[in-house]
């Protein structure tokens, strides 16, 4: 199934969209973040993350990535997500059998470059 490619804002992103990012990036977005051309062919940074139906890049800044989770109460001084809001989530989201396949390992994305 080809998916469809959506790229949106961090602010747009909704809250069950937002839950499930961060359980799939608990240790923060910074180094996960890939390159991309945009529509209109401006080169830009964005978080890879992929649902069952759909996949998004969310996009924002090296600098920006690292002020959310600085700024976000979920994430602990050291950026990683608090085990009480992971294990909120996990009961929020248990029925997304999707979050086991998209589970985050300390890969080196930084290099990907993505043209949609």
């Amino acid at each position: 199934m080809n998916k469809p490619k959506i790229i949106k804002s961090y602010e747009n992103v909704s809250e069950e969209l937002l839950e499930q990012i961060k359980l799939t990036y608990p240790r923060g977005f910074a180094r996960y973040l890939v390159s991309f051309s945009d529509g209109k062919g401006v080169r830009q940074k964005g978080l890879p993350f992929e649902t069952e139906d759909k996949y998004y890049l969310i996009k924002m800044s090296q600098a920006k990535a690292k002020n959310i989770i600085e700024d976000d109460d979920d994430f602990d001084d050291d950026g990683n997500l608090k085990t009480k809001v992971r294990d909120k989530y996990i009961d929020n989201q248990d029925d997304l059998d999707f979050l086991e396949d998209n589970n985050n390992v300390d890969n080196n994305n930084e290099d990907l470059d993505l043209d949609l």
